[in-house]
């Protein structure tokens, strides 16, 4: 494995305080890079002080989209020590989304490492004040200058770090969902199981139409029959109905895998609830709250692990559900997951890494 090269800043920033975090809008001291090109390959992995670098405007990053990334999160355990929730996973990830998009894989283990380097470098930056966490963002971009269109000969990767607080001004209260059956974020046969650019790019407008009528989110359905419920824009969904928790099935290809999503159902499944991964409609969730079955609605992610959904609008039609408060399953996965994330409960599932081992 090739050595990592470290550079460290001569101007280190002042941390920010931790009971005022907003989300990715503060970076840490420094950053993980390395660079690929076709004789090469994948080399000179280095962290390095955080900053802008050069770029040409035919870039082509900017003009043909081939940009990935990924989202984890970090935090101290009771020993005091970094670790990382499921990284491993959205490494791999990662390099699925790279597939999709035609740019080169990298290297899973010197991902890790590079990762762990740069933590340890700028451990000092990870907060400890309920509800907070060190964001963590790698990201890979096309450098070739270049108007033709093809896939980049050259890209550069980085991991990015960032202190932050809730995703949400509504922290773990139950957010506003609006149901667009007009617009389409994603269909089967496209990019929507990658985490991609253009995936959020495709996302923005309905959601500023969704905010503009006081909602929080969108939630998607089906780019063809516009039927069957697919994910919320940042986040997986699911569906408390009786005792039954159901999410839409990741088998249409258009629905991206989310880790918080697959903790929530092994999880939910390793503590005796039935789960189902299917398709679902949004007529079967109406109908369901119209029964009184409609339990509990939540999203998940890696920025908020779970979002309750307290209102849903779909057709002019608003629904609260659960009398618009976080439900009890919802709690408990919430402090379940938070809980091993921060050593207080036991991973039996291996998903927390320590950095130091």
């Amino acid at each position: 494995m090739e050595n990592i090269r470290i550079i460290r800043t001569n101007s280190p920033k002042q941390k920010p305080d931790e009971k005022a975090l907003g989300f990715g809008a503060i970076f840490t001291d420094h950053m993980f890079v390395m660079d690929y090109d076709i004789e090469d390959g994948w080399h000179n992995p280095r962290v390095e002080p955080y900053g802008p670098f050069a770029v040409e405007p035919s870039m082509m990053v900017f003009h043909y989209g081939q940009a990935i990334f990924e989202g984890m999160k970090a935090y101290r355990n009771k020993n005091g020590d970094p670790v990382v929730f499921r990284p491993l996973n959205g490494i791999a990830r990662l390099n699925r989304s790279a597939e999709r998009l035609c740019i080169p894989q990298v290297d899973e283990k010197l991902v890790w490492q590079g990762l762990k380097t740069l933590l340890d470098i700028d451990k000092d930056w990870i907060p400890t004040a309920e509800g907070t966490a060190l964001y963590i963002r790698p990201l890979i971009i096309s450098m070739d200058c270049s108007l033709g269109v093809r896939p980049s000969h050259t890209y550069r990767f980085f991991i990015i770090l960032s202190p932050v607080g809730a995703y949400y001004a509504e922290g773990i209260k139950p957010v506003k969902i609006y149901v667009t059956d007009e617009y389409v974020r994603a269909v089967k046969g496209g990019m929507g199981f990658a985490k991609t650019a253009g995936n959020y790019a495709a996302s923005l407008y309905a959601a500023e139409k969704a905010k503009e009528k006081g909602y929080t989110q969108v939630l998607w359905l089906d780019g063809c029959q516009h039927k069957y419920v697919e994910e919320v824009g940042t986040m997986n969904i699911f569906f408390k109905i009786d005792d039954t928790l159901v999410t839409p099935t990741l088998e249409v290809g258009s629905i991206l895998g989310g880790i918080t999503r697959d903790s929530v159902v092994t999880m939910a499944e390793h503590m005796g609830y039935k789960v189902e991964e299917r398709l679902i409609s949004i007529d079967e969730v109406y109908e369901a709250h119209k029964q009184g079955r409609l339990k509990e609605v939540f999203g998940t992610g890696t920025a908020a692990v779970i979002s309750p959904v307290g209102v849903m609008c779909w057709d002019d039609n608003v629904i609260e559900i659960n009398n618009n408060e976080m439900g009890e399953f919802s709690k408990l996965i919430y402090n379940k997951i938070t809980g091993i994330q921060r050593g207080t409960e036991e991973d039996i599932f291996g998903w927390v890494k320590n950095i130091y081992e």
